[in-house]
């Protein structure tokens, strides 16, 4: 969903942090902080993402497991499958407006890194759309001899010619950025350039000048290694020489000063932020006067964009302004003009609160209008919003787009110089249909994603687990119409359950073509710690409370046997990143309940998280395994450390990328050693690319998803 670029600061550290690590660790000493040292840990030396050892540990792991996955029989359909879905010529190609066009980034066979391109909207609305190749990432990596990943581009708003293009080598969190011209498709010669892979990013002030928040060397990373510093940055000098326009300070997580412009391009103001946790963040006027001044809201609210003459202000906390207080999850109006002269002293009036089992998903701005996303018992809704000005001020009012029920929905794409807006329409079995409107009629569809799988004879169902507490947790299953329930079907059940983060339905794809087609059931638990049902969901499930999301887990996969749909040695579970803990979490507790378990990127030492790379970012989440209190949270449920020998768990598949800058390979790496260590059989394979989203091609994507799925047959089906 589109959110407002300049204002969206929460939404972007949540989008590039979560969850956030760099690819070597921390070298300090724990030693005086109670965290595990060499002494207690013998395996921090996979810690070193690229070092000889730990490559060369990688290495003999891979061969081992690829002998027994690839070798399978049904490897190499199952990757032929994936890789179709993937190189489908006949997919969505989703498109961002710009005023020359409707941008597009592609990935097929013919072109495995890449192509930006553009089209007309009258062209894309066609069966067969022109598209004018701006970049070819294939060739350019093939021309500099690197393994360039495409991670998208930041444009001057009054002229998008002028863009910045952010390119990873071989798909980390980090980029090296280079101004590109998008009339003459030739990045510009003498042009804006930060060769220095780096996290942070740049915004355009003007023709001639750049805010840069990037590494500047000595002194300008947090604790948790993202700058903490923004420069403006002139045309034809030395970066190093740049103004320094904000600091934040290195206990921060990060800290950065953002332009605020309305959907025109125009500049309203400067904001700055401090993430002083990953959660909580102060913010900054820049004054007439040239001074900084803290906005007077809660640590847990933000700004969110400008709409018909007012700056709007979002909240995932009870907000009281005098005698008036805003529910958490509301949207706040502030008149532009009187936030201009003095946003700590202007009127806030509500413009939205969530009724019960709702939540707000971000937003998008055309030129006259807001739509805000919303979660209805995680059934998608989307509100339109305008400003009505009366003799007496004016009020605020809002209408449901009409858009299909019972559907994940998405907004895709707006355009702030018209009323043009596109908005997805996905579930589990159907697949995903793109809607547009110009803003004069209700959106029609314009697109709909090829079907991957036969969904004949398949259907959803939604239940509630009972969690621990005694707390309703619901999930979805997705099976066989008129299934026996004698406990025989393999289930494959995922989740997620952190960071405020929703998991929603979604058109299954390779999942429905590899698994449900061959007999299995898919579940998606939406348990505490995600934000299905809003703020208040996650914020019960973090820090000393963080149990109850595993709790949740665990109980839908205990409700999934009592119900009979499946039995432990036919009960698989899957999750990625804060998913990988939870995989992690859930076979460590109750080995008894699972016959499979896929850890992907995980976190799993979490007494060391804060010291692996950008661990420290986390600590919002999970708490600071140095404070004695804290420390006593994690330790019962740290995965790496719940390992024991005398346990009977399934053969989990742990696997990682060495490229991988946001979840450290040290963590499964770690996991793979401590079951070898324990006498526990395991796999675990390790992509030398592809970052934390595992491939940076589709080949790449179709070997993992097969490498998944026969794991899941071997253990679940055979």
């Amino acid at each position: 969903m589109k959110l407002v670029s300049t204002l969206a600061i929460a939404g972007v550290l949540a989008a590039v942090m979560t969850i956030g690590a760099t690819t070597s660790a921390n070298a300090q000493d724990p030693a005086n902080d109670g965290v595990p040292g060499p002494d207690e840990d013998p395996y921090i030396w996979l810690e070193e993402a690229r070092s000889e050892e730990a490559l060369s540990w990688v290495e003999a792991e891979n061969k081992r497991t690829l002998a027994v996955l690839e070798e399978d029989a049904r490897f190499d359909t199952l990757k032929a499958e994936a890789l179709a879905i993937y190189d489908s010529e006949d997919r969505i190609p989703y498109v961002t407006f710009r005023p020359d066009g409707l941008y597009n980034f592609w990935q097929d066979k013919a072109n495995p890194k890449g192509l930006l391109r553009r089209t007309s909207l009258e062209s894309y609305k066609s069966d067969e759309p022109e598209w004018e190749v701006l970049l070819d990432v294939d060739a350019l990596a093939a021309e500099e001899g690197k393994e360039w990943v495409y991670k998208g581009s930041t444009c001057l708003p009054t002229n998008m010619e002028m863009c910045m293009i952010a390119l990873s080598d071989g798909g980390e969190d980090a980029t090296v950025l280079r101004e590109f011209n998008t009339t003459t498709k030739q990045f510009v010669e003498g042009g804006f350039v930060l060769p220095q892979k780096s996290q942070g990013g740049v915004e355009w002030l003007d023709e001639d000048t750049l805010f840069v928040g990037r590494d500047f060397g000595e002194g300008t990373l947090t604790d948790s290694e993202y700058p903490f510093t923004t420069r403006i940055w002139k045309r034809g000098t030395d970066i190093a020489e740049a103004e320094e326009l904000f600091r934040g300070e290195p206990s921060d997580v990060w800290a950065g000063a953002n332009l605020v412009r309305d959907a025109s391009g125009e500049i309203h103001a400067t904001l700055a932020f401090r993430a002083v946790s990953f959660h909580e963040s102060e913010y900054f006027w820049l004054n007439p006067d040239k001074e900084w001044v803290k906005l007077d809201i809660p640590k847990k609210a933000s700004p969110y964009g400008i709409v018909d003459g007012h700056m709007l202000l979002s909240t995932d906390v009870d907000w009281t302004v005098g005698d008036t207080t805003f529910p958490a999850d509301s949207l706040v109006a502030v008149e532009l003009e009187a936030f201009k002269q003095d946003p700590n002293a202007a009127a806030k009036t509500l413009v939205w609160a969530p009724q019960e089992r709702q939540t707000k998903r971000g937003g998008a701005i055309t030129a006259g209008a807001l739509y805000v996303g919303l979660l209805d018992n995680v059934v998608g809704k989307v509100l339109k919003f305008n400003f009505e000005a009366d003799g007496s001020g004016g009020t605020w009012v809002s209408e449901e787009v009409a858009l299909p029920d019972n559907a994940t929905i998405e907004v895709e794409a707006s355009s702030n110089e018209s009323e043009q807006i596109m908005f997805s329409v996905t579930d589990f079995l159907n697949p995903t249909t793109l809607y547009y409107t110009d803003g004069s009629a209700a959106p029609e569809p314009i697109k709909t994603s090829p079907s991957y799988f036969d969904a004949a004879g398949m259907e959803v169902e939604q239940h509630e687990a009972t969690s621990a507490d005694g707390t309703k947790i619901p999930y979805f299953i997705v099976k066989p119409e008129g299934m026996e329930m004698n406990g025989d079907t393999a289930v494959l059940m995922t989740g997620y359950g952190g960071f405020q983060v929703p998991r929603l339905p979604g058109y299954l794809g390779t999942t429905g073509k590899m698994w449900l087609s061959r007999g299995g059931a898919f579940v998606l638990g939406n348990m505490r710690g995600g934000g299905e049902f809003g703020p208040g969901w996650h914020q019960t499930a973090i820090r000393e409370n963080k149990q109850r999301t595993w709790d949740d887990f665990i109980a839908i996969g205990d409700d999934l046997v009592e119900r009979g749909f499946t039995s432990p040695e036919h009960l698989g579970i899957q999750g990625g990143s804060q998913g990988g803990l939870l995989v992690g979490t859930a076979f460590t507790q109750r080995p008894d309940l699972f016959g499979a378990a896929i850890v992907q990127i995980p976190l799993f030492d979490m007494l060391r998280y804060h010291v692996i790379g950008r661990g420290a970012s986390w600590i919002g989440e999970y708490g600071d395994p140095r404070i004695p209190e804290q420390r006593a949270w994690i330790e019962g449920y740290s995965p790496y450390q719940m390992i024991v020998e005398d346990a009977d768990y399934p053969t989990p598949f742990l696997w990682a990328s060495t490229a991988d800058d946001r979840t450290h390979p040290a963590h499964a790496r770690k996991g793979a050693a401590r079951l070898k260590e324990q006498g526990h059989p395991y796999y675990y394979f390790e992509d030398m690319t592809g970052g934390h989203s595992g491939g940076v091609d589709n080949e790449q994507r179709a070997k993992l998803q097969a490498l998944q799925f026969v794991y899941l047959m071997q253990q679940l089906m055979d």
